[in-house]
């Protein structure tokens, strides 16, 4: 299976398994460096970064979904998103190679409007060679365990997210929002 192809299924799994709803954010960490088999940080690649944005984009738009790319920590791990998403807290910066990473420039150069934010609480997300996408999650994030565990040579982490859970024994909770 290609990266592409890997990427896609990895999205589709997710969001069947996170029930992602129409306008949910999938935050998206990756390590272009790690899928090659490198150490992070070392071998930024766009043709890779290009292959992994193809292969989650296309899922998450026939979805109806916004995907969110964090950027590396030359930018603080902000984020790109489309405008559309109503993200706020809009930072100056365009993302490049070794300057936000690989997959960041790309989706920056491949979105309709493309805005770079400090921070977003997105609703679901892989992360794709130990980027730490987990300061980008709502506050209660649920690993999720699929077959998928490596997208090339990377390590792949899947979460989602919940509402929190308030009232204490007596309460009673919706099962569609576990």
């Amino acid at each position: 299976m290609t990266i592409k192809e890997q990427c896609a299924s990895a999205t589709r799994a997710l969001c069947e398994a996170s029930k992602a709803q129409r306008g949910d954010i999938f935050i998206v960490g990756c390590s272009t460096s790690e899928v090659l088999g490198d150490k992070i940080g070392t071998n930024s690649d766009i043709d890779t970064a290009k292959e992994i944005f193809e292969g989650i984009y296309s899922v998450l738009k026939e979805l109806g979904i916004f995907m969110a790319v964090q950027c590396c920590e030359h930018l603080n791990r902000a984020i790109v998103i489309e405008k559309a998403s109503m993200a706020t807290n809009k930072v100056n910066v365009i993302p490049q190679k070794k300057a936000g990473g690989s997959l960041a420039t790309i989706a920056y150069n491949s979105f309709d409007e493309p805005i770079v934010v400090e921070e977003i609480k997105a609703d679901l997300g892989i992360d794709i060679g130990n980027t730490l996408i987990g300061m980008h999650l709502k506050s209660v994030a649920v690993p999720v365990r699929l077959e998928i565990n490596k997208i090339g040579h990377a390590p792949v982490v899947f979460a989602r997210t919940r509402p929190k859970f308030i009232g204490g024994i007596r309460a009673i909770y919706n099962e569609d929002l576990m």
